[in-house]
């Protein structure tokens, strides 16, 4: 056999391979109708739900909020005491109140 001969079977051994390697792969699957359907049906009642929640809570003010510029100190975190809240320190020295509630606190006031 000479070079160009055993050269050219070697490139149709590889085209071949690679032409049935990806010949065999799956094919993603279709979403099926109903399943379309489903996720249609969910995103409406989201969005109906999120209309109700907009409608019932009450519109967010950052009124008399006032951030200090510059890293936070520490923090201390009160609870089951008469002012239970989160409080904030920061390295200029002023202080932070977030008051809690008790569902709240299982979060750290939110």
């Amino acid at each position: 056999m000479s070079k160009s001969s055993s050269f050219l079977l070697y490139s149709v051994c590889i085209g071949a391979g690679i032409f049935l390697f990806t010949g065999c792969q799956k094919a993603p699957p279709a979403i099926e109708k109903e399943t379309i359907e489903q996720i249609k049906r969910f995103k409406g009642r989201l969005e109906k739900l999120e209309q109700r929640v907009d409608q019932h809570l009450p519109p967010l003010t950052t009124d008399g909020i006032k951030t200090p510029d510059g890293p936070i100190k520490s923090l201390t975190f009160r609870v089951g005491t008469k002012d239970d809240r989160l409080r904030i320190y920061w390295e200029d020295g002023s202080k932070s109140d977030l008051p809690c509630t008790k569902e709240q606190s299982i979060w750290v006031c939110g």
